[in-house]
């Protein structure tokens, strides 16, 4: 079983550490202030995922399915909370609340994005790839974004004015020349897919179901996965930071119809997403369209 209490210590400078930390894990002049906000309540948040995980004890009088949902309340909460502290004309859109918590989207133009527990099967479960994601968007598009991985302390962090960032480090999607070398996430359902779907596994090296849209998505940021593709079934919070970290690390992200990948008008469970290597993206989209 997994030490909670060693993971989270793992993850815990003291507070000098931890805003010079901060400040290396994400870079944007424009957004600066909002990317280092949305780095440090990621790591509080993954904080609180950590020292519930694998709680048998808690899991044995509440249930799976209870735990999960009280540690998505108080991250989204926690969340939430500072955001409007700091910004308090800003909107929240994330996945407890499920909807934008103000009067007007628009009022500031500024919405901030949450999923607070993505992959929470596999939290349920004691499988260890799940994560927080957080993301501001402007003017209808993600100008910041991060997705934190407590297991691994994991910070994916990109700005629409800076890189993309895993640790503080700049990362690149993978660049592989032949098609058969990929590996590949493809959640393409559907009695019209199933024959488009096995055509694109024959072609590829490798095909891995993870549990985690944003974190497999950030995995094509950093070249962990060469292709993430989900059809219809995805929302703003699952991609909002994720596709922002890929595109900034030079993947090409559309939906899988090969348009815009992000649309807030679009309905909750509705959006799709392809995202992979500029070389490669055209060829898996014919694939899969």
């Amino acid at each position: 079983m997994t030490s909670a209490g060693s993971a989270v210590g793992s993850a815990s400078p003291t507070s000098t550490e931890s805003k010079e930390r901060l400040g290396r894990l994400g870079q944007s002049v424009g957004f600066g202030a909002e990317l280092e906000l949305a780095i440090d309540l990621a790591h509080q948040a993954g904080r609180i995922q950590m020292e519930r995980y694998e709680r048998l004890e808690d899991i044995r009088a509440k249930g799976p399915r209870d735990v999960v949902t009280e540690v998505d309340h108080l991250c989204e909460g926690l969340v939430m909370r500072a955001v409007q502290e700091r910004y308090p004309s800003d909107s929240f859109y994330a996945e407890e609340i499920g909807e934008v918590a103000a009067t007007s989207a628009t009022k500031s133009g500024r919405v901030w994005i949450v999923d607070p527990l993505d992959g929470t099967i596999n939290y349920a479960n004691g499988i260890p790839f799940f994560c927080i994601s957080i993301a501001l968007a402007v003017g209808g598009r993600p100008v910041a974004g991060v997705v934190y991985d407590p297991t691994r302390d994991d910070t994916f962090a990109g700005a629409i004015d800076g890189p993309s960032l895993r640790n503080g480090e700049p990362v690149h999607v993978a660049d592989k020349a032949l098609l058969g070398d990929l590996v590949a996430t493809l959640a393409v359902g559907g009695r019209g897919n199933v024959r488009k779907r096995r055509e694109a596994l024959r072609s590829i090296r490798a095909h891995r179901s993870m549990g985690s849209a944003a974190l497999t998505l950030a995995y094509v940021a950093c070249g962990r996965f060469d292709v993430y593709a989900q059809g219809a079934g995805l929302s703003a919070w699952d991609v909002a930071a994720a596709g922002l970290i890929a595109e900034r690390a030079g993947a090409t992200v559309t939906d899988l119809e090969g348009g815009a990948w992000f649309d807030l008008a679009r309905p909750a469970k509705k959006w799709s997403c392809l995202a992979a290597s500029p070389r490669h993206h055209a060829t898996m989209l014919a694939m899969l369209r």
